[in-house]
C-alpha cells in the first residue's frame, strides 16, 4: 500500500486534470471519480491542498454554486491552460510508463 500512495503522490496533479476532462466537478465528485478509477481512496487533505495548487497554477478555473438543500460548493473545470497542460503531461507520461516498463520486464 505505502508504494502506492508513493506513486500517486507524483501523478495526482495529472489524475486530477484527467477526472476534470472528463467535465466539471466538486471536490468530493473528483475523490469519488479518482477512487472508480481505480486509485483508491484519495483524502480530502490530500485532494483539495492538489485543487487549490492547480488553481493557483491557472489550470483549473472555478465557481461557487449552491448546494441542493446544503452549503455552496466550488466546481472546479479545466482552463485552456489546464486541458494544454493535460495533452502535454499525458504524452510525457506514456513515455516515462514505457521506459519504466522496460526495467520491469523479467527477462
Amino acid at each position: 500500500m505505502e508504494r502506492r500512495a508513493q506513486w500517486l503522490r507524483g501523478v495526482l496533479d495529472l489524475c486530477v486534470l484527467g477526472a476534470l476532462a472528463r467535465g466539471e466537478s466538486y471536490g468530493y465528485e473528483i475523490a469519488q471519480r479518482l477512487e472508480q478509477g481505480g486509485l483508491g481512496t484519495i483524502a480530502g487533505g490530500t485532494l483539495y491542498p492538489a485543487l487549490l495548487r492547480l488553481e493557483r497554477l491557472g489550470l483549473l478555473a472555478t465557481d461557487w454554486r449552491a448546494g441542493s438543500g446544503g452549503p455552496p460548493r466550488k466546481y472546479y473545470r479545466l482552463s485552456d491552460e489546464g486541458a494544454a497542460a493535460l495533452r502535454g503531461a499525458g504524452a510525457d507520461w506514456a513515455a516515462f510508463v514505457s521506459n519504466v516498463n522496460t526495467f520491469l520486464e523479467v527477462p
